[in-house]
């Protein structure tokens, strides 16, 4: 598999959406949310460093997105972190649905204890349609984890460990970054999240 770059996208097809743009999006709500809100305290200094990479995949299954996944994860095993630091696998067609996407996480799970992984890597999700177990649909508390499109980050557990290591009171971080999606005005919401107002 060739490495592009951090930041950069590549498509494994004829993507029927315009893949540059799925990037930006993308990017977008990197830089404008979990940096610009500090939704994730860690974020900013990869996103300076230009160490995180953007892959824009069309796979159309399970399987497919599965083996990319795999791809990705030992992408980031052979590169240097300080050359890569984490990835950002974002889907155009596949678990579209959010059930469906969350239901993929326990194969994305189990792919890391199958492949020795487990305690290495970790994947966090982000979805146009996040909801946290037991929360309603509308609760603001979901746009802590609501993204243009479907996206699986796979994050370095050394790196994790050593940010929460120096940052203070990480367990508090959850609750902080519910109230701060919470004290959105309505305005700031759509500029925010453009996505979830376009219908």
């Amino acid at each position: 598999m060739q490495y592009n770059g951090p930041n950069q996208y590549a498509c494994d097809g004829n993507l029927l959406v315009d893949a540059q743009k799925v990037e930006q999006e993308t990017r977008q709500w990197l830089q404008q949310v979990v940096v610009g809100l500090n939704l994730c305290p860690f974020a900013h200094r990869p996103l300076q460093d230009n160490t995180i990479r953007i892959h824009v995949t069309d796979c159309q299954d399970e399987e497919t997105l599965l083996q990319v996944l795999f791809d990705e994860i030992l992408l980031l095993q052979e590169t240097p972190g300080e050359a890569l630091e984490t990835t950002l696998l974002v889907l155009t067609d596949v678990l579209q649905s959010f059930d469906e996407f969350n239901q993929f996480l326990n194969l994305s799970d189990q792919l890391l204890v199958d492949r020795g992984w487990q305690g290495v890597f970790q994947i966090a999700s982000f979805h146009p349609e996040y909801c946290f177990h037991g929360v309603s649909a509308d609760s603001d508390e979901n746009l802590t984890n609501r993204s243009p499109w479907p996206v699986l980050h796979i994050i370095r557990e050394e790196s994790l460990e050593r940010a929460v290591a120096r940052y203070p009171d990480p367990h508090l971080i959850p609750q902080r970054n519910i109230e701060r999606v919470s004290a959105l005005t309505p305005d700031e919401k759509r500029a925010l999240f453009p996505y979830l107002f376009c219908h």
